[in-house]
């Protein structure tokens, strides 16, 4: 029979912490930490396979999940000499969602469950706190009516600020237990009149309309963006948790906070983290009060005149130092906490592996390894390698003037320019329409996912350190400012208020998350500095990888860029990226309107010595690196103009007529030229052009080799091949070149002559073409379209539809089609080898630079990948982590 809950408490669990597919990161961590004999409120986990079964039942429960759930709350009733819907033996729960992957603010909680008319009284009496009772019981009503009846939240919000206005307090903490009691009437009343129906008392009822919502609460559209952004699989499910309720809203002895162990922005060996007294969880992420630092240095830093909880509580503040520092070293990683003290007596309601930014992550992971704490190869294993894009990008330069117009807390580092939005649709509009956002909130909840996304940035007036709006941005990296709480957001004008100066929607802003400046204007940013952790992080991983990583360059700013970020070689230099310039255009429009073969080479003559100058500066910048070149490879109609405008125009330049010009361009056109005249068919029909291209690379080659005193050997990559007499057709011409060159200039020449596999008949035939070919490499965008006969340029418009129907699971142009593409990869590779042993096999396409992808490179033993240039050390880390992986899986199979 399935066992579809475990129980844990009193020292004892039933799950540990490597269950996390079962019972979810926080069930799993529950159970862990009971099993340390830490302070841990005793409850229950619903398994990850009763959300499943939940699902594939329409909806409906698994038989045995009531009987389980009964016995599991006799457990906690057990150990806490209490019994839940039992006046005189009150107990109390929370019921919380729990993902096997962290998910934060995602799903939906809630707090105090069990409160009605009657137990709000018996807990005022069992507390001795009549205040603290209706406060809860007014809690739970609001966010039990939002999350599980489907009342919005803001309906009570309202109703509590007109009550405190008119009774005078400013604060929720200065009602009374009799003005909560009124609180609680028109709550309830607005319940009925909302819903038609009375907020439920009866204590079972309300367990499984919360059981049932966050299970609901899966399939929200918010959790659906972040699972979608965060390649969460919805299969995994989430578990529930139910636990006795502690409460840090028992008074100025009770309080309730959220902590890392290490700061999550910066890494910094230090305890880190914010807490409210006499409140309750939801208090302190939702940025409605402002919170106060644990420790007494942050107090200190912050410039805050309100206690620490290193002062105000120092025994539960050691209580909660030990358990941090124990928690760390047992999981081997910083940890996200949070705790409840009631009344003096500190309580741990969670555990996890904190989200951290990019900085922070590689600081935490090399400390770890130097301190014997981690391997080395676990550090290079623990960085998310896209996550590396936070650090590539510029931060603010410090000699710019700053014209700041407000301060926030430094949420989540890094800096950004937009555009004010003051929603999240705006902010997918701007996006949509190339420009640049920055979303400016009162605070950000858990439906502002998408916007959050969309932007370059966050700006909130609200929130602390660990809101919603810091924590989703560290994860997504994006620049964030929480908390400035200086701005006036009006949503309605559509306006940001702030030192006598008002903003509007359009006005741009910068915001630096590094300091929690907010700046008027753009501002000049710097390029990063990558060293220190950084620079340990790649030596290790360059030390564990077995791919090489080129990268995608044709102008010398993208070789230098990606030189610096560890390039080693180019992998593809697009030529025709460099025909589109000044004089170079011209050229290349007299060599298409051409009438004869030598009025083509008249203008190729034009464009040989800037090719030359091209590739010599490649050669140099790369100083002996592998340089691989692709000959002209789009169709000759993208070079001419398009508009009756720009043909009048280069008409008249051109000293042709526009007659002629337009009849050119009419005789080029092509119903779909992205499989029509390209590539290795333009070298067929036209060998001089791919003969000029040659002697450039071959005279420029020489010339680096003389300079540097070193052999250069260029490859040379004939695009789009199907058939291998197309490519001993080419290569035959450029062997011709390659001998002339030779003579005319006295040197030796070494080069290889290779073509990029694009096409599914080269994949099937690879075993053919690799006995002419001496590299192949993948393009993989190409392959891709070839492959699925869709097009990379209009595909978006029904792709995004295909993956939320569950038909893909990934866009094939962003992460590898593992099964059908990477099955033609592995084809060729194969036939390749079988053919030329010593074969060079490489990938070009984008999908160079994805993690996912580079893993199924390394699998199928390919020598390097290539990508563009800031992608370059995102690759250095995903194919040392591929690396690793391989090793480990061969060891297990050994």
């Amino acid at each position: 029979m399935t066992k579809w809950v475990y129980t844990f408490g009193d020292g004892a669990a039933e799950g540990r912490a490597g269950d996390r597919n079962l019972l979810g990161g926080k069930g799993a961590n529950l159970a862990e930490m009971c099993s340390l004999g830490l302070p841990v409120p005793p409850g229950f986990t619903i398994t990850t396979e009763v959300c499943n079964a939940y699902y594939a039942n329409g909806r409906a429960y698994p038989d045995g999940l009531e009987a389980d759930v009964v016995s599991a709350l006799d457990h906690i009733g057990r150990i806490t000499g209490r019994r839940f819907g039992d006046p005189s033996k009150l107990l109390l729960v929370s019921v919380r969602s729990g993902a096997r992957a962290s998910m934060p603010g995602m799903m939906d909680t809630v707090l105090n469950l069990g409160l009605n008319d009657e137990t709000v009284e018996a807990l005022a009496a069992d507390s001795g706190d009549a205040r603290f009772a209706y406060d809860s019981y007014r809690r739970f009503i609001q966010m039990y009516s939002d999350v599980v009846m489907g009342l919005d939240h803001e309906v009570f919000e309202e109703i509590l600020e007109d009550q405190k206005a008119s009774l005078g307090h400013e604060l929720d903490t200065e009602l009374t237990a009799a003005e909560w009691q009124g609180v609680i009437s028109l709550y309830k009343a607005k319940v009925e009149e909302e819903l038609g129906k009375p907020f439920p008392q009866d204590p079972q009822e309300q367990l499984w309309g919360a059981i049932g919502a966050v299970f609901s609460s899966w399939m929200n559209s918010r959790a659906i963006t972040y699972r979608r952004l965060h390649d969460i699989p919805e299969s995994w499910g989430t578990a529930v948790n139910v636990q006795a309720m502690v409460f840090g809203n028992m008074g100025d002895t009770s309080a309730t906070g959220v902590a890392f162990t290490r700061n999550p922005s910066t890494g910094d060996r230090q305890l880190y983290g914010e807490f409210l007294v006499n409140a309750q969880g939801e208090d302190v992420v939702a940025g409605i009060r402002t919170p106060q630092n644990i420790t007494e240095a942050a107090r200190i830093a912050a410039g805050s005149d309100k206690p620490s909880l290193q002062k105000l509580m120092p025994d539960a503040f050691q209580a909660f130092v030990d358990i941090s520092d124990r928690l760390e070293k047992h999981y081997r990683d910083m940890q996200d906490l949070e705790f409840t003290i009631e009344r003096g007596k500190l309580w741990m309601l969670q555990t996890r592996s904190g989200k951290r930014t990019a900085k922070a992550a590689l600081k935490i992971a090399v400390e770890m390894a130097r301190d014997g704490l981690i391997t080395k190869e676990e550090a290079v294993a623990r960085i998310d390698p896209a996550s590396l894009d936070q650090l590539l990008h510029p931060t603010i330069d410090p000699k710019a003037a700053r014209d700041v117009i407000g301060m926030g807390l430094p949420a989540s580092p890094g800096a950004a320019t937009g555009e004010i939005v003051f929603s999240s649709a705006d902010a997918e509009d701007a996006r949509a329409q190339g420009r640049k956002a920055i979303l400016v909130r009162i605070e950000t909840s858990p439906e502002d996912i998408h916007g959050m996304h969309a932007a370059e940035g966050i700006l909130t007036t609200r929130g602390g350190m660990t809101s919603h709006a810091a924590v989703v941005a560290r994860g997504m990296g994006k620049p964030c400012v929480s908390g400035a709480g200086s701005l006036r957001v009006d949503y309605k004008a559509g306006t940001l208020v702030s030192m006598g100066q008002t903003f509007r929607k359009g006005d741009v802003i910068t915001i630096d998350g590094g300091n929690g400046q907010v700046l008027k204007g753009a501002v000049a940013m710097l390029q990063p500095e990558l060293s220190g952790d950084f620079a340990a992080i790649m030596e290790w991983a360059d030390a564990a990888r077995r791919m090489k990583v080129r990268t995608n360059a044709e102008t010398p700013l993208d070789a230098r860029m990606a030189r610096s970020f560890g390039a080693e070689g180019i992998g593809l230099c697009r030529t025709e990226h460099m025909f589109f310039d000044g004089d170079r255009i011209v050229a290349m429009r007299e060599m298409i309107l051409a009438d004869t073969e030598k009025d083509r080479r008249s203008a190729l003559d034009k464009l040989l010595p800037m090719q030359r100058s091209d590739f010599l500066e490649l050669f140099e910048i790369m100083a002996g690196l592998p340089v691989t070149i692709r000959l002209l490879d789009p169709p000759l109609h993208e070079f001419l103009p398009k508009t009756e405008a720009e043909l009048a125009e280069v008409a008249s330049a051109m000293n042709v007529s526009a007659d002629k010009l337009r009849q050119r361009t009419e005789a080029l056109h092509e119903f779909n030229p992205m499989l029509g005249h390209r590539g290795c068919r333009l070298a067929v029909s036209y060998p001089e052009i791919a003969e000029m291209q040659a002697r450039a690379i071959f005279e420029a080659a020489v010339e680096a080799g003389r300079k540097a005193g070193a052999l250069v050997v260029p490859e040379i990559m004939v695009p789009l091949v199907g058939l291998v007499k197309e490519l001993e057709y080419v290569k035959a011409r450029i062997d011709a070149v390659a001998q002339s060159v030779m003579q005319e200039t006295g040197t030796k020449i070494d080069y290889l002559t290779g073509t990029m596999i694009e096409l599914p008949r080269a994949a099937i035939r690879a075993h053919v073409i690799a006995e002419a070919a001496e590299f192949f490499s993948f393009g993989t965008n190409d392959l891709t379209q070839t492959t699925f006969g869709i097009s990379r340029d209009d595909a978006a418009s029904f792709l995004e539809t295909y993956r939320q129907k569950g038909i893909i699971e990934q866009d094939p142009f962003v992460s590898l089609d593992v099964d059908g593409v990477g099955e033609l990869v592995r084809i060729a590779a194969e036939k390749g080898k079988a053919t030329r042993p010593g074969i060079k096999l490489g990938i070009c396409g984008e999908h160079g630079g994805d993690p996912a992808s580079i893993r199924f490179c390394e699998e199928v033993g390919l020598d390097y990948v290539s990508c563009s240039p800031y992608r370059v050390p995102i690759a250095r880390l995903a194919a040392a982590q591929a690396a690793v992986a391989a090793a480990k899986g061969a060891a297990k199979r050994a």
